[in-house]
C-alpha cells in the first residue's frame, strides 16, 4: 500500500506529525509511506527512517496539479489537517481510502472518517494526529516521539562552523509567528545578561527577524560571547547548530520543536490564547514551559484586554533562572505560571512531557 500523510503546513506541525508515520512503520511495515509538506518545511524531514518519500507544494498549484499529485500511485491519503482544496483533489482523483476528520462540510469527499473534535484541546496535537489511524481500522498505540535525523557530515559541518565549546551554549530564538511575542528588548536584556555571565549565546532567526530585532532593540553589533546567526543559516543549518547547544530558548514556534526533535531541552514561551494551549502544543521533550499567569483566553484582544501585559509578567530574571535550572541537571519538565507560586509538573520517570 501506498500511503501519502498529507499536512503542507508549519515546521512545528509537520514534526508533531511524525508519529504518524511512526506508527503506521510499525504496524504496517512493508508499506510505503510518503509525506506532503509544504516546501518551506521540508527539510526537517529529511533522512526520516519511517517516511520513504518527501513531496512538496507551494499552496499555489492549480486544482489540475493537485490530482494529478494524487492519482501518481496513491493508495491511501490521511490528511492530518483537513485542507480543503487538497481533499477535493483527492476525491477527484479516486484516491481508494482518503482518510480525515468528519466535522466539516467538505468531509462528505473522505470515505474514511474519524469523528474527533480538536477544537477541546484535550489532547496533544501529536495524539490527535496518531488517532486518525483509527479511519483505516488500526488501534494507534502510545505516541512515540518524533526524532529528527542529522547526518553526521552536518553535526561535523556545525561543530566546525562553532568553533569549539568554551562554556555552556544556549541558542535564543525571539522570533515567531504562531505566538504572542516576548519582546525584542526582553531577548535583548537575556542575552546580555547571560554573555555577561560567562555563557556562549547564538541567535537565530530569518533576515526579516533580524531587521525587526534590529529596529526595535537599537543593537546592530552584541559583545563578545555571542554570535548572531539570524538570517545566515538554512533550516537543516539551523537543525545542526541546534544539535549543538545544551539548550534552547524561544516562543512557541518551530525551533522548539525542532530542539524537542533533536534531544536538546527547551525553555518555551507560550502566551495564554487557548488555541497556544500547551496541553495540545507542548513539545514533547525536556524542558519547561512559561506561561502569564492570567485567564486562559479565547483570542487576543491586545490594547483591548484587561491583561495586555500578559507577556511583560514574564521576566527577564525568570527566564534566565529556568535556563540554568535546565543547565544544571535533569529535572522535572514543568509548566510554570509566571507572577504566582503555582506550577504543575508533567515529567514523569525521566520521559519528558
Amino acid at each position: 500500500m501506498n500511503i501519502l500523510l498529507v499536512r503542507p503546513d508549519g515546521i512545528g506541525d509537520e514534526i508533531l506529525s511524525i508519529p504518524v508515520a511512526t506508527e503506521l512503520r510499525r504496524q504496517m511495515p512493508n508499506a510505503r509511506l510518503s509525506f506532503l509538506s509544504s516546501d518551506y518545511a521540508a527539510p526537517v524531514l529529511k533522512n526520516h527512517p519511517d517516511i520513504d518519500e518527501v513531496l512538496t507544494i507551494t499552496k499555489k498549484e492549480r486544482m489540475g496539479e493537485l490530482v494529478s499529485l494524487f492519482r501518481n500511485n496513491v493508495d491511501t491519503a490521511i490528511f492530518l489537517k483537513p485542507f480543503r482544496r487538497l481533499i477535493t483533489a483527492a476525491w477527484i482523483a479516486r484516491v481508494p481510502y482518503r482518510v480525515g476528520t468528519g466535522y466539516r462540510w467538505y468531509s462528505c469527499l473522505l470515505n474514511k472518517r474519524v469523528y474527533e473534535h480538536r477544537s477541546d484541546f484535550s489532547r496533544h496535537e501529536s495524539e490527535y494526529n496518531v488517532r486518525l489511524l483509527k479511519g483505516l481500522g488500526l488501534s494507534p498505540g502510545n505516541v512515540t516521539p518524533p526524532i529528527l535525523v542529522i547526518t553526521p557530515e552536518e553535526r561535523a559541518w556545525a561543530q566546525d562552523y562553532l568553533e569549539g565549546r568554551k562554556s555552556s551554549r544556549i541558542l535564543i530564538h525571539p522570533g515567531g509567528y504562531s505566538s504572542r511575542p516576548w519582546k525584542f528588548s526582553h531577548f535583548r536584556d537575556t542575552v546580555l545578561r547571560l554573555t555577561g555571565e560567562g555563557y556562549e549565546v547564538l541567535l537565530s532567526g530569518s533576515k526579516a527577524e533580524h531587521d525587526i530585532f534590529v529596529s526595535e532593540t537599537g543593537v546592530e553589533s552584541f559583545p563578545e560571547g555571542v554570535r548572531n546567526l539570524m538570517g545566515k543559516l538554512s533550516l537543516r543549518q539551523l537543525m545542526a547548530v541546534i544539535k549543538e547547544c545544551d539548550v534552547v530558548v524561544s516562543l512557541a514556534t518551530g525551533p522548539m520543536h525542532i530542539a524537542a526533535a533533536l534531544g536538546i531541552p527547551t525553555v518555551s514561551i507560550f502566551d495564554p490564547r487557548r488555541s497556544n494551549s500547551p496541553v495540545r502544543w507542548k513539545p514533547i521533550g525536556r524542558g519547561i514551559i512559561l506561561r502569564p499567569d492570567v485567564p486562559t483566553c479565547e483570542r487576543c484582544d491586545y490594547d483591548k484586554c484587561v491583561y495586555r501585559d500578559c507577556m511583560d509578567r514574564i521576566s527577564v530574571e525568570t527566564v534566565i533562572e529556568k535556563i540554568k535550572q535546565v543547565l544544571s541537571a535533569a529535572h522535572p519538565v514543568e509548566v510554570k505560571s509566571c507572577g504566582s507560586r503555582r506550577s504543575r509538573s508533567y515529567y514523569k520517570k525521566g520521559r519528558g512531557y
